[in-house]
């Protein structure tokens, strides 16, 4: 399976060089995230989520603001609730991305009650006081 994302680079997805704003790799990062979990999300049953666990990237060339950035991301394999993606990123010229990542279909219920626990100041993050 197969999936295809394209940005725009706009200025909040850029970092300074020089005198020039180039595609940030915070921001790649992200497109690499969002492709991914585009691609996996119509396929899990309802209650279901996902979440990255993993991102191993290589930014191999500088893309300037206002030009376009395609990621594509591939499902490469699935071992029980993990997914693993292979992931390029390329812009107008040339590839100048790459990465692998790995995300985790979890329950969201637990999730969620996970979440609130860590929320909840009375529950000290799960944490008993032993003062």
């Amino acid at each position: 399976m197969m999936h295809t994302q394209e940005w725009v680079v706009e200025e909040r997805y850029t970092t300074k060089r020089g005198d020039y704003r180039v595609f940030s790799t915070p921001s790649m990062t992200q497109l690499v995230e969002s492709t991914a979990n585009q691609l996996a999300a119509p396929h899990l049953k309802p209650g279901q989520g996902q979440v990255g666990v993993l991102v191993t990237i290589r930014h191999m060339g500088p893309t300037p603001m206002g030009k376009k950035v395609r990621a594509e991301a591939e499902l490469t394999a699935i071992d029980r609730r993990k997914l693993s993606f292979k992931v390029k990123v390329f812009d107008d010229v040339e590839q100048v991305g790459e990465a692998e990542h790995d995300r985790f279909v979890v329950d969201l219920d637990k999730y969620f009650e996970k979440l609130k626990k860590k929320l909840d100041p009375q529950s000290q993050g799960g944490k008993q006081d032993r003062s």
